[in-house]
């Protein structure tokens, strides 16, 4: 479980979110587009906007809460979980950069979920109000991401059902920037950020990331290992234990 005051999953999670917005530019573009300039000439319709975020973010947070009580009930430690969720991050590093799409099989995979809620999100369409704009968000929050995935991954990984809602809430935070530019200025977003050399720089900060959050898995577990025989603050009663025994055994054999 992350310790008490150890807030820094959700500054990671938040930055997860905010450098792997390229995708979902890609995933979800054209439905923030389409809020946000409803009526093209007008100004953008911030409502809807913010009410298809608050949406989607509160699906995130529902699907890491769930998540994390099944895996705070499952799974005894969490040294796997971090292991994978650093491969998941680099999966997704270089899904961005366009360097492997392996991640596509999960997106496959959630896309039988999907199936039975594609239909709902499409009777919602063209959206009128911010009510109808929340509804769609929840709903197009579970739309078959590996980026998500990724950073479901990464908030089990956190431990605890809290943990794991606040680390994708923090995640959907993350990707609000993005998603509010597109909704204003449309495709000159778009645009912006499909380019080459931007996708590359943040494709490759997800990517460290990932590197950074599996070299912190395995330095733990090899740290557990190690103290498992012995803590330092087991060291001095072990060792005044040591030292009586044999004493102890030594004058019981001299009454003898």
């Amino acid at each position: 479980m992350t310790p008490v005051g150890d807030w820094s999953f959700i500054a990671a999670a938040l930055a997860v979110g905010f450098f792997g917005s390229s995708h979902c530019i890609g995933m979800c573009g054209g439905i923030s587009s389409a809020l946000g300039m409803a009526v093209p000439g007008q100004k953008p319709a911030w409502g809807q906007l913010v009410s298809y975020s608050a949406g989607r973010i509160g699906s995130y947070a529902l699907m890491g809460a769930i998540a994390g009580a099944l895996g705070a009930a499952i799974l005894p430690t969490l040294t796997p979980l971090r292991i994978i969720a650093g491969v998941m991050l680099v999966a997704m590093g270089l899904y961005i950069g366009g360097w492997w799409q392996g991640l596509t099989w999960l997106e496959r995979g959630g896309a039988y979920l999907w199936r039975y809620l594609q239909p709902f999100s499409r009777q919602l369409l063209p959206v009128r109000s911010a009510p109808q704009a929340l509804v769609l968000g929840s709903i197009w929050g579970w739309l078959p991401c590996g980026m998500v995935y990724s950073a479901l991954t990464y908030a089990l990984a956190q431990g605890g059902s809290t943990q794991a809602a606040l680390a994708m809430f923090a995640f959907g935070l993350g990707t609000v920037p993005a998603m509010f530019a597109t909704g204003a200025a449309g495709a000159r977003v778009r645009t912006l950020v499909q380019r080459p050399l931007v996708r590359t720089l943040m494709a490759l900060v997800i990517l460290l990331f990932g590197l950074w959050t599996l070299w912190g898995a395995l330095a733990h577990s090899g740290h557990g290992a190690h103290s498992s025989h012995a803590s330092p603050a087991a060291l001095p009663a072990a060792l005044e234990n040591s030292v009586a025994e044999p004493a102890e055994q030594g004058g019981h054999h001299h009454h003898h």
